[in-house]
């Protein structure tokens, strides 16, 4: 009868040995002064338990970065949400519907930061048609604004929304936010936030606080619609 071949012992085999028998360097004191290991600091020795000194510190010094990351986003996120509570009152003080998309794109450009701004709408009622916001739309906007499931962010690639600019040279990035009313799939018109910063509104961004942008600009301006 041929004895079974024994398995080498392998390094994961020791590990899990250490990590399920605790008490082993408890009847082994004397490994702990005797292991020597190299400093990720330099190629010093140090013992094990300097070297688990180190690597708590570095754990430490990890959470302590996080942390103050939370805060920095948290204090970001407060501030934004400032912002936009500003922006909102001011839209629900206009009592004129007739000053809303002004009302509406100074407030993004001043209180967000975004050089340019403007609204375009189409299907208004007739006593809002001679209005600015009204008028330079082509006929296939509405198609294009209303095909556009969230905001579009990325590069000025000669778009017609581009043209409705002041400056549309200066128009790097844009960002691109049909306007609904409700949940309803139509679009009545686009707001959009250029800036000369290419990177301002990337193609990867999250979109979550635009599409808040739109609706709260959307509900404002349904007051211009039949």
């Amino acid at each position: 009868m041929t004895d079974a071949t024994i398995p080498p012992i392998t390094e994961d085999d020791i590990a899990n040995y250490l990590a399920n028998t605790p008490d082993f360097f408890e009847r082994h004191a004397s490994l702990l002064a005797a292991v020597q290991l190299t400093s990720p600091h330099g190629q010093r020795a140090v013992s094990l338990q300097e070297r688990q000194a180190e690597m708590l510190r570095e754990k430490i010094k990890g959470l302590e970065m996080k942390a103050a990351e939370m805060i920095r986003h948290g204090h970001e996120n407060t501030a934004i949400a400032d912002r936009l509570q500003r922006w909102t009152l001011q839209l629900l003080n206009t009592r004129e519907a007739a000053e809303l998309p002004e009302v509406v794109a100074s407030g993004v450009a001043a209180h967000f930061g975004v050089p340019q701004v403007v609204v375009k709408l189409w299907g208004v009622a007739p006593d809002f048609a001679a209005l600015p916001c009204a008028q330079g739309a082509s006929a296939d906007a509405p198609a294009f604004a209303t095909s556009l499931s969230k905001p579009y962010c990325g590069a000025n690639r000669g778009l017609e929304a581009a043209t409705w600019l002041a400056d549309p040279s200066a128009a790097a990035s844009l960002a691109l936010i049909p306007l609904r009313a409700g949940d309803g799939p139509q679009a009545f018109g686009l707001l959009v936030l250029a800036s000369p910063d290419v990177h301002r509104f990337a193609a990867d961004m999250g979109t979550d606080f635009l599409e808040r942008i739109g609706e709260l600009t959307a509900a404002s301006l349904s007051r211009l619609r039949p």
